[in-house]
């Protein structure tokens, strides 16, 4: 990597913090490149260098935190635990990492469905990474001997989608996230609990 790669990389990567710190202020729509560039310290011209607009930096915002968010459940689940340790250990490190940037996953899910294709890509983008996600924590030995089966991606999508809404009305409403690990948890160990084939 050269210097020039090695500093594009850290201007991009203050952008992409700079999106974040304005969107904790204010909704998407009415964030700005200026917003942006200030909570980065520095310039438009900068900005143009790395992204063709707000709604690009946007994107890989969202991009690179959910794909972080993964790999942080990955991390969490202990693979010979119990399967209902593993569904909790799951399911608490989705809601710690939602907790850790609430305006940020908000603006994700209520947000992104108004960027037209860019918004609906990125939607499905990060639908099969938790599904793929998924089948993978529950594609062991342990647990197909437990009965516990690896989702179908339909199974998939609709325990991901009615957590990420469970999540988004809780943080509407100003409710706290912890209280939803239960009902969560509870789901979770429903839909991918033993089953017969």
């Amino acid at each position: 990597m050269t210097d020039g790669d090695v500093a594009a990389t850290g201007f991009r990567d203050r952008l992409l913090q700079g999106m974040a710190a304005a969107l904790r202020e204010r909704d998407y729509h009415e964030v700005t490149i200026a917003d942006v560039v200030n909570h980065a310290r520095t310039s438009k011209r900068t900005f143009y260098e790395q992204f063709g607009s707000k709604q690009e930096c946007f994107v890989e915002l969202l991009r690179e935190t959910n794909a972080r968010m993964v790999r942080d459940i990955a991390a969490a689940v202990e693979r010979d635990a119990p399967w209902q340790s593993q569904a909790r250990q799951a399911v608490e490190a989705l809601i710690g990492s939602m907790k850790r940037e609430p305006e940020l996953c908000l603006t994700w899910m209520r947000a992104a469905p108004s960027l037209g294709e860019a918004g609906r890509a990125l939607s499905r983008e990060t639908m099969d990474s938790f599904v793929t996600l998924m089948r993978t924590l529950a594609d062991t030995p342990e647990l197909r001997a437990a009965g516990v089966i690896p989702p179908s991606r339909q199974l998939g999508i609709t325990l991901f989608g009615g957590l990420r809404e469970l999540i988004a009305t809780t943080l509407e409403e100003g409710g706290d996230l912890a209280g939803t690990v239960e009902v969560a948890t509870e789901v979770v160990t429903l839909i991918m609990g033993p089953r017969s084939r």
